[in-house]
């Protein structure tokens, strides 16, 4: 990668930060080849401050800082893509991103694994994810098992919204199946692609 930092006067290209995870855009900030150089070697994003007239690593004051994942040039050689993970908001106003938007995936199905995520390590006695997860993996299966012959008995009748019940109870503990087995909806998902590709 040579980004092309001789394209603005001040040596200057813009770098948008992309969350890995969710695809929201989090912020805009301007790079310089050393601000480059140091986020690669330490594997945390920095910038060079316009306003501090220096380089400038994101959450070096908040903790919040940003996890380099990848890092990419656009076909002009003179904007960077970079993705990373945020360790908390990313705006200085305390937002998730610069745009006030919440960073949370569109996708309610990933959304939900962070919430399950998040639940399994509460106290088993605030949380029904905590509890499930604290009587360990056949609990969890057995749960799922349970589920499916519960939506396939609501199959059989015609009424709409306790087959529709059934169906989100089952693939809640599916998703609660697939974290006890250290897996995400994506790996099911990357099978699925592949199988229809071929």
């Amino acid at each position: 990668m040579q980004p092309d930092f001789s394209k603005y006067a001040d040596g200057l290209i813009p770098a948008i930060v992309q969350d890995v995870d969710t695809h929201k855009v989090l912020m805009l900030g301007f790079m310089n080849g050393e601000a480059l150089e140091k986020t690669l070697q330490t594997g945390r994003v920095t910038f060079y401050s316009r306003s501090k007239q220096r380089l400038w690593t994101k959450g070096e004051e908040s903790g919040h800082f940003l996890e380099l994942r990848s890092l990419a040039e656009d076909c002009d050689k003179d904007t960077l893509l970079i993705k990373a993970h945020p360790l908390g908001p990313v705006c200085h106003t305390g937002a998730d991103t610069c745009w006030d938007e919440v960073n949370r995936p569109d996708n309610f199905l990933l959304y939900l694994e962070d919430i399950i995520r998040l639940r399994k390590q509460a106290s088993p006695e605030e949380s029904y994810v905590a509890r499930l997860f604290s009587k360990g993996i056949n609990k969890v299966a057995q749960k799922v098992g349970e589920e499916a012959v519960e939506l396939v008995i609501e199959a059989k009748d015609d009424n709409e919204e306790l087959f529709l019940n059934e169906a989100a109870d089952l693939l809640f503990h599916y998703l609660l199946l697939l974290n006890a087995k250290g897996y995400k909806l994506q790996n099911v998902v990357d099978i699925l692609q592949k199988r229809h590709s071929g």
